[in-house]
């Protein structure tokens, strides 16, 4: 059996017992019906790893017992800020969930003028909190150790004109070049991706005041969450730890 991987929201600062966080005693008590004597392996949000065995598994609390620290990084050497207007449905779930799983370090989700989506703010920060969730079980299952941070939801303007020594990219399928003729190197990326339906002529140009370049990903229309995945592919191929 796989040795189950679970995050813990504050750093482990010492060996020894440890009572884990309600999400994850509902996980492995509940879900995984984990018994004491099991292994499980914590992180916390660095570059380490925690051998655990599960002391106690109780109503209110579950105990392990960490045994050692473990250094381990899988980051990419390739820094990438992912701004993604929202997308309709279960489309912004699976575009965070990959994209977390290809290595993305920063989403922030943002509002344009063609946002399929409508929400008010209590339900807009239900959505933050039931996201940041899905990059952390991303992180569990591929094995990063640093959880990606989701940003709270902004409008797409603001988060254009935020100051950033990055690479500031934006898709366009009429783009002259393609991420494959950028110039290298590169360690840090801003990307964004439009709605559905494509980002406006205005919001174009207001782009590229500020300093975003279009680049092509090829001759095919795709989807935005497609679009979002396979750039980010593409960017870790040319500049990070895909091979």
């Amino acid at each position: 059996m796989r040795i189950p991987r679970i995050y813990h929201p504050s750093l482990i600062t010492q060996l020894g017992t440890l009572a884990l966080s309600d999400d994850a005693a509902n996980h492995i008590g509940r879900v995984l019906r984990m018994q004491p004597g099991q292994e499980v392996r914590l992180f916390d949000g660095s570059d380490a790893e925690f051998p655990a065995i599960i002391q106690e598994v109780g109503k209110k609390q579950l105990l392990v017992d960490v045994t050692e620290r473990l250094e381990h990084s899988i980051e990419s050497p390739l820094n990438l800020h992912l701004g993604q207007v929202i997308s309709r449905g279960d489309k912004m779930e699976f575009t965070i969930q990959k994209s977390v799983e290809l290595g993305v370090n920063t989403i922030t989700p943002l509002l344009s003028e063609r946002c399929g989506v409508k929400l008010d703010e209590k339900r807009f920060e239900k959505k933050l909190q039931q996201w940041q969730k899905i990059a952390i079980a991303a992180c569990e299952q591929c094995g990063r150790n640093r959880v990606p941070v989701i940003r709270p939801i902004m409008e797409l303007e603001t988060w254009c004109a935020e100051p950033s020594d990055a690479l500031k990219l934006n898709l366009h399928p009429r783009a002259q070049y393609s991420i494959n003729t950028l110039p290298a190197p590169v360690n840090k990326v801003r990307l964004l991706i439009g709605p559905e339906g494509g980002l406006s002529a205005q919001e174009i140009a207001m782009t590229e005041q500020y300093q975003f370049a279009e680049t092509l990903l090829g001759p095919r229309v795709l989807r935005t969450e497609t679009a979002a995945l396979t750039a980010i592919t593409a960017l870790q191929v040319r500049f990070g730890d895909l091979g």
